[in-house]
């Protein structure tokens, strides 16, 4: 990640140079959507998206049915183990004065990856906003879906999917679980090997850091702004300090780590492990209805609430097909499309829409949908922490690495 992250820095010097792209006739305007669906029938859209879990792979796969039948759309699921791939992409191509054509041209995408695209001018939009279907996104009562770790959307981005850390552990060996970060320190020290987290070049691992931090930290607020070398090391020394006691305690003393979600969830699976987490509120659910972990297992989150945040789809300055990406975005963004996404025996993740904003007969869907015996009620999840600075993120991977990395 480190390496990928300081050449996308490098090439981005390079873009700037040459400057940043310019506004064309010819891209589709979302507004005047008639034209927009007629332009993007035939179209390939190649979507770059995380490919980590066969779950999420199975929606998109569906939704690239569903937008063939509805809109005549091809969409290709470009499988990737880093969003930084798809990054580098769009910033060698601008570099190399590729301003139409390019080869990506939707990315999921979040955070300091968000945050590069956007301050260098290498998206396309704003069009967020003016998709058919952002009226019934809930603005209000989720505020991370105009807010990519502080980062203000400005509409060159659409939410498609909410999220939030919860902790599993299994319940018929676990009586007591913890609910905090010092809580989680004590009883994996009581419990050496039982507790583990992914690898913080994952996102779920470096997550799992960021919430340590925020409850940890006496300055939540400075999280907030960007990191700086002034007082980095300050502002971390409480993590590493806990860190530095957790390490040995983990799965296999810190020695190796898995690799994604995935795999912790075989850990628990396979009885390596009897506590781990998710970034998917309703992960245990469904991969206890598919048998792959313990009925055992349940979920919670720490009494001082835990991190979310939304996930996001954004279009490359220069994409050669933005009329088939504003099309799958908007259809990811639809009632149809948000409904089975949160569907428990699927990929389980929550709405980004607001069910006051939907029909009755919308509304009742989403009701029957089961949660599941391990998912937590709304209440019980309650308002999530907010996602620090991405530049902090950047910075703890590498540090991390640096102090515990497998060698």
């Amino acid at each position: 990640m480190r390496s990928t992250l300081a050449r996308v820095a490098a090439a981005m010097v390079l873009g700037f140079a040459l400057g940043g792209p310019t506004a064309r006739a010819a891209d589709p305007d979302p507004k005047r959507w008639d034209h927009v669906v007629a332009a993007a029938r035939g179209q390939t859209v190649y979507w770059n998206a995380w490919a980590g879990d066969p779950r999420v792979n199975e929606y998109i796969a569906w939704v690239g049915v569903e937008v063939k039948a509805r809109y005549g759309v091809t969409l290709e699921h470009v499988k990737l183990s880093d969003t930084a791939e798809a990054v580098s992409k769009v910033v060698a191509e601008k570099a190399a004065g590729r301003a139409t054509g390019g080869t990506v041209d939707l990315i999921w995408i979040n955070g300091p990856n968000f945050a590069k695209l956007k301050e260098a001018g290498l998206l396309f939009g704003p069009w967020a906003e003016s998709l058919p279907s952002f009226k019934y996104v809930d603005v209000e009562g989720k505020p991370a879906v105009r807010s990519d770790f502080t980062i203000p959307t400005d509409g060159f981005e659409a939410p498609w999917n909410m999220a939030q850390i919860v902790f599993f552990y299994d319940g018929a060996r676990v009586r007591t679980p913890p609910r905090s970060a010092k809580a989680l320190l004590a009883w994996a020290k009581a419990n050496p090997g039982r507790f583990a987290f992914p690898d913080p070049s994952n996102f779920l691992g470096v997550t799992f850091m960021k919430q340590a931090l925020s409850e940890l930290t006496p300055d939540k607020a400075r999280l907030l702004a960007p990191a700086t070398d002034a007082d980095f090391e300050r502002v971390m020394a409480p993590l590493w300090a806990y860190l530095d006691e957790l390490t040995p305690a983990l799965w296999r003393a810190g020695r190796a780590y898995p690799k994604n979600g995935p795999e912790l969830r075989r850990l628990m699976g396979d009885g390596e492990i009897d506590v781990g987490l998710s970034f998917n509120p309703a992960e245990a659910s469904a991969a206890i209805a598919r048998k792959e972990i313990p009925d055992s297992v349940r979920t919670l989150v720490f009494d001082g609430g835990t991190i979310g945040n939304a996930s996001f789809v954004a279009i490359p300055f220069n994409a050669a097909n933005k009329a088939g990406a504003l099309v799958v975005s908007e259809f990811l963004l639809s009632p149809a499309g948000q409904l089975k996404k949160q569907d428990p025996e699927g990929f389980g993740g929550f709405t980004v829409l607001a069910m006051s904003k939907l029909s009755s007969e919308e509304r009742a869907a989403f009701a029957a949908q089961k949660r599941g015996v391990a998912t937590l009620s709304t209440e019980e999840l309650g308002a999530h922490l907010p996602e620090p600075h991405p530049s902090w993120m950047t910075r703890a991977t590498a540090a991390w690495k640096a102090r515990y990395g497998v060698r």
